[in-house]
């Protein structure tokens, strides 16, 4: 894709804004051919509410199941708190959050902030293409089926732009968001699919109501987004690696993740990685970190950071529960 200067925006004190632009960003040229991409100053929403202040209300366990040294929330807190601390000795911002659908225990740095989706927007692309499909309002060949696996599977950019394109561009943010009661979602603000501006509060609401059929995406269609999400390869279309945060941090679970990277936000890396965990699809983690690094460093403090909320690489499978 095409190389665009870079316009760096600025939040208020209140809210630590990542605005910088694109999918996979491509300026590591001698290793990746990676093209950078960037969204140009615009007016923002007001951050959304803690994210603790949107979750279900809890659903209370019939017995208490007897809880290992370090379990449970306050353990899992502390570990979340360390590995943002180790983060921001290396000079990276990072937030986090995990829900557990079965209790809907929520754990998270508390972080409100609006963040840039980059290829993470490529999930709300196929969610509308294939309700379209369920209406009847879109058919997908055998060759737009594959583009779209592509697409979740291995973030081709290419089908992303087809799809973005024929669904209506912005339209396409505007309905989903609309649908999932996605607050702090909206489209760019320069009509390219990877300045989609999100949050953590959204991105942890869309994976559930996707999972639970709220979102009104037919139970058969979300299957082929999580799916395709349980085949992420190691490496996207263009040769960045994407394995960085949950497939490598969680190395002991089944995870089904969506990955997102940009770059030269100033001299900042951003990579974000979102995803369901566990054979049972019973946890969801979204976790984003900012760091002025080249890539291979950034990619090893993301997941480093899961590890070290997860030692084991696993949800303790003692508990099975945050």
């Amino acid at each position: 894709m095409r190389v665009r200067p870079l316009f760096l925006l600025t939040a208020t004190a209140a809210v630590a804004l990542v605005v910088a632009a694109g999918c996979e960003a491509k300026v590591q040229a001698k290793a990746y051919n990676l093209p950078v991409y960037v969204t140009p100053d615009r007016g923002l929403r007001q951050p959304t509410p803690q994210l603790a202040e949107l979750m279900l209300e809890a659903v209370k366990p019939t017995q208490a199941e007897p809880q290992p040294a370090g379990a449970g929330p306050v353990g899992l807190q502390a570990r979340v708190q360390q590995a943002t601390d180790e983060a921001a000795a290396v000079g990276a911002a990072l937030s986090v959050a995990i829900l557990d659908r079965k209790t809907h225990q929520l754990v998270s740095t508390g972080n409100s902030q609006v963040i840039g989706t980059a290829s993470v927007a490529k999930l709300f692309i196929a969610d509308d293409l294939l309700l379209h499909e369920s209406e009847g309002k879109a058919a997908l060949s055998a060759a737009d089926r594959q583009a779209l696996d592509i697409m979740l599977q291995s973030s081709d950019d290419g089908a992303a732009e087809r799809f973005w394109g024929q669904g209506g561009e912005n339209a396409i943010i505007t309905a989903v968001a609309a649908r999932y009661g996605l607050t702090s979602t909206t489209p760019p603000s320069d009509g390219r699919w990877w300045n989609t501006m999100s949050s953590m509060t959204d991105l942890i609401r869309y994976y559930e109501m996707l999972l639970d059929g709220s979102g009104g995406l037919p139970a058969d269609k979300a299957r082929v987004i999580v799916d395709d999400l349980s085949q992420s390869t190691p490496t996207g279309l263009d040769g960045y690696p994407q394995r960085f945060g949950i497939p490598d941090g969680l190395y002991a679970e089944p995870v089904a993740v969506k990955q997102g990277w940009m770059c030269c936000i100033g001299s900042d890396w951003m990579h974000l990685s979102t995803g369901v965990i566990g054979a049972d699809r019973r946890y969801i983690m979204v976790v984003q970190s900012l760091q002025p690094s080249d890539d291979a460093t950034a990619r090893d403090t993301i997941t480093r950071a899961v590890k070290t909320i997860f030692p084991e690489g696993r949800i303790d499978p003692l508990r099975r529960g945050l």
